[in-house]
């Protein structure tokens, strides 16, 4: 573990000057020093803002400078977002007063980085001669004598002003020689990934420390005080504490936590952060005035019968420690009271202070102790943050972040974190072992949601609007407008059901291409061309449901839906439609229906099969009829009934036209013709509708598990799918039916024939068709995914979508023109979206983070895209 004393050292190398990989760099020098021919030799054109060029840019001139105050503030400007990018930052002005410095640093404070100032303090003689030989400058050397005083007596205060590092170059030779490192940030250990134990605060509690470590598979054995410590520990293969600090006081063996602490980060068994107690006990032990409380006492008392030479090398393991860790290419930051996310790999006093003692309101309570601001709250950092300093009962999840301070020195336990796996190992305490000044709530047997799901009782409007790019694990960023932002969020805000249920919504789904036989305008044929175009040979075909898309949640018992979804009064689960809406309008309805299901997986023994205690399903729920009913009456039932009318009336004015010998023929064939369409029109709805009482007609068509807890089941393929879903549905055959299916290999033609002849005889008895899949639910190619599924419909029910009269040789040929490539891009990226909200939920993230793209696919659906496809 690098010491960050050893950065402050004299440079090794004669012209080396050190530079934190993220720092403002404040070139300081009279007019003609050379900044500006310093800064390109050394630093990237990009990192440059030089003061010549705000003016410019403002003026259309470098001299300027009665526009200064503007080109210095566009100056400024350019400064606070390179740094709020966390982007190295070179300002190229002349700063030889201290209030042009003070602008800077202040910038540098705001935004954490440290200050580093390299001055080129050359001869005024040099610095004469050049401005002479300069035509860019029109001010008389008056001007660089007074730059050049300034800066003589600015030389000495620049450390106390708040610059880190310090570099003067008093010669062109020391300008020549100079060589730029740059150094990576204290607390930047990205590139090691672990796996780690974190462990939480221990305050002297050493026999709990021994048997958590224990615990966890490392031996630890003690040798002679003399060597590493008194320790010899054997970790687990590849796996390295990491403690979070608060070593100290309070318990009774400080001194060997400290032995043992000090001999693992010596021999690269361990990382440490420091806690506030043990940089007190640094304060105290370098001299300072500290207020001996809080088992500080009991600490030194303890450490007064070590040898001083082991005092002197705890002090400086104490003063090496760095405020805060990063890890795993940013993705664990490890901080003794926590970090809020704009401060993780960065340095100052104000990230120092946060790391050691969190932040408060100002306020104190009862007991006379500050209130502390709940950052972990409003955290929306993409690293994980452990932490400890404020003793919990349990170690909860909250943001991506975790408090793992579980109390032990009060009575509590010991806990430590195992990264990546995210597992929490605990060790009671021995004994109470301190009384502490507030006391910790305990849990209790009253059913409470976690802090996690009180948290998110209160969604942000931030997360889900404007104009956005939603990241996935599928290396697609899904770009969402903020016209269908809109849109979605009045949906949701106005008709959703309980957002904490909502943790999924299915996708779109694109036709096949139009068919190239002359009276039909899907077949299957076209669906099985794509996906042997795009390399898919193994398909599984399933009769496709004329019914309502459906999601259903179900959960084991009422206490799953408290734990896992955050509801106190959920019931047992949910059942809602493709836009989150709730299918059923009758509550009781509803709860019959999911104690059905859940009785079906309950018989058949899915919760013990699946180890899980609960399940999201996609379902079709039929009959149609059941939700539609009001798009049959008002659409369906309504053309129907005129075109019925008009044809009766129709056939009244033929049979009085052919009484009078007119030439009605053509015309009333025509019209003949149209009846009849009318009639196929109304037997294709029809054969979707009929009556249900209650759960009475209604089915369930479940064709995917869609996950359960810990697992997304995108990995398994189709075929699984149909089989695990028939187990359960032979529990309850009367409400749940298995969906029937064939498994297609396109390179037998045997097998695609049979596969054509089922939707032939699916169609011609009035089913709506069938979907076409890849037998694995996920097919990816180097572009991202294939079409999860393609459906291929009837000439019968198409006639529902295009209309009665849409198979006419004429209307059928204009529809063959339609275009697939906006409905199947909608379908890939809200099927994208889909799964990455399953798989944030399972993972037990924010839910503001599912609702990302549970949003992101009803923002979608208000694309412009032809509704028939």
């Amino acid at each position: 573990m690098k010491n960050p004393e050893e950065l402050k050292k004299p440079r090794p190398i004669p012209g080396q000057l050190d530079i934190p990989e993220l720092a403002l760099v404040v070139l300081i020098g009279a007019s003609s020093s050379g900044k500006s021919t310093f800064a390109r030799q050394h630093f990237r054109p990009t990192e440059i803002v030089s003061s010549d060029y705000c003016r410019a840019l403002v003026a259309d001139s470098e001299n300027a400078l009665n526009v200064n105050d503007d080109a210095f503030e566009v100056l400024h400007l350019i400064v606070a977002k390179r740094l709020k990018q966390g982007k190295l930052t070179v300002v190229d002005a002349t700063n030889v007063q201290p209030e042009a410095r003070k602008s800077l640093l202040a910038l540098a404070r705001q935004y954490h980085v440290l200050a580093v100032a390299i001055v080129l303090n050359l001869p005024e003689k040099l610095l004469f001669e050049r401005h002479e030989q300069r035509s860019d400058r029109d001010f008389g050397i008056h001007v660089i004598r007074n730059q050049r005083r300034d800066l003589q007596r600015s030389l000495s205060f620049l450390r106390k002003d708040g610059f880190r590092y310090t570099y003067i170059l008093d010669s062109l030779e020391d300008i020549a020689a100079v060589q730029i490192r740059r150094t990576p940030s204290w607390s930047d250990f990205s590139q090691i990934k672990g796996p780690f134990d974190i462990i939480g605060d221990v305050h002297g509690c050493f026999d709990e420390l021994q048997l958590l470590l224990e615990k966890m598979e490392y031996r630890i054995e003690r040798q002679d005080p003399s060597l590493d410590y008194g320790f010899k520990v054997t970790p687990p293969a590849g796996r390295q504490a990491i403690f979070v600090g608060d070593l100290v006081d309070r318990g009774p063996k400080s001194p060997e936590v400290l032995r043992l602490v000090m001999s693992m980060v010596k021999n690269q068994q361990a990382w440490c952060v420091p806690g506030n107690h043990d940089d007190k006990l640094l304060r105290k032990l370098k001299g300072k005035d500290v207020q001996v409380r809080h088992g500080l006492a009991e600490t030194l008392e303890q450490l007064a019968d070590e040898p001083i030479e082991f005092v002197h090398e705890l002090r400086g393991f104490l003063d090496g420690l760095v405020s805060h860790l990063v890890f795993d290419e940013g993705k664990l930051v490890v901080a003794h009271a926590g970090l809020r996310e704009e401060m993780q790999g960065r340095a100052s006093g104000a990230v120092r202070s946060f790391c050691l003692y969190g932040e408060t309101t100002g306020e104190t309570d009862e007991f006379g102790l500050p209130v502390r601001y709940n950052w972990a709250a409003e955290y929306k950092g993409k690293a994980m943050v452990v932490f400890g300093h404020t003793p919990v009962p349990d170690a909860e999840w909250l943001n991506n972040t975790i408090d793992i301070d579980t109390g032990c020195v009060f009575g509590g336990g010991l806990t430590a974190l195992r990264y990546p796996e995210k597992k929490l190992v605990t060790i009671p305490a021995l004994q109470e072992y301190y009384k502490p000044s507030r006391p910790i709530q305990r849990s209790n047997a009253v059913m409470s949601v976690s802090a996690q799901h009180a948290n998110d009782d209160m969604l942000d409007m931030a997360d889900v609007s404007g104009r956005r790019f939603i990241e996935t694990r599928y290396d697609k960023k899904i770009l969402i407008k903020e016209e269908n932002s809109i849109a979605a969020l009045e949906v949701m805000s106005r008709f959703a059901i309980n957002p904490k249920w909502l943790i999924y919504l299915p996708p779109t789904m694109s036709p096949t291409e139009t068919s190239a036989l002359p009276d039909l305008l899907e077949h299957p044929l076209e669906g099985f061309a794509y996906y042997r175009k795009m390399g898919v040979t193994e398909l599984i075909c399933e009769e496709k449901h004329m019914g309502s898309r459906a999601v259903v949640i179900v959960c084991q018992t009422k206490e799953v839906a408290t734990r896992r979804f955050g509801l106190i009064q959920g019931g047992l689960g949910v059942c809602y439609t493709r836009t989150g809406r709730a299918f059923f309008d009758d509550k009781n309805l509803e709860a019959a229906f999911i104690q059905r299901v859940n009785a079906a997986l309950t018989q058949s023994d899915f919760w013990e099969k699946h180890e899980t205690d609960w399940v999201c399903l996609d379902c079709e729920l039929m009959p149609w009829s059941a939700k539609a009913q009001e798009l049959i009456k008002n659409q369906y039932a309504s053309l129907h009934a005129a075109g019925t009318a008009s044809m009766q009336v129709l056939q009244s004015a033929f049979t009085l036209g052919n009484t009078r010998n007119l030439p009605l023929e053509d015309l009333q064939t025509r019209y003949t013709d149209r009846a009849e369409a009318i009639e196929k029109y109304t037997q294709a709805y029809r054969n979707y509708c009929r009556p249900v009482d209650g759960l009475k007609g209604l089915v369930l068509a479940p064709f995917h598990i869609l996950a359960t807890e810990g697992r997304v089941h995108s990995g398994q393929d189709h075929l699984w799918h149909m089989e695990e879903i028939a187990s359960f549905c032979a529990a309850d055959p009367e409400l749940l039916l298995a969906t029937p299916y064939q498994l297609v290999n396109l390179d037998d033609e045997a097998s695609v024939t049979a596969a054509i002849d089922w939707w032939s005889e699916l169609t011609a008895r009035g089913q709506e068709g069938m979907v076409i899949k890849p037998r694995q639910f996920l097919t990816r190619l180097e572009d991202g995914f294939v079409q999860p599924a393609i459906k291929c419909r009837g000439r019968e029910y198409l006639r529902i979508i295009y209309g009665p009269e849409y198979d006419h040789p004429e209307q059928i040929q204009k529809l063959k023109s339609r275009g697939l490539g906006h409905k199947r891009s909608l379908a890939i990226r809200e099927f994208t979206l889909g799964m990455e909200a399953l798989e944030r939920f399972v993972a037990k993230e924010p839910l503001r983070k599912t609702h990302e793209c549970v949003f992101g696919v009803l923002a979608l659906e208000s694309e412009e895209v032809d509704p028939r496809l």
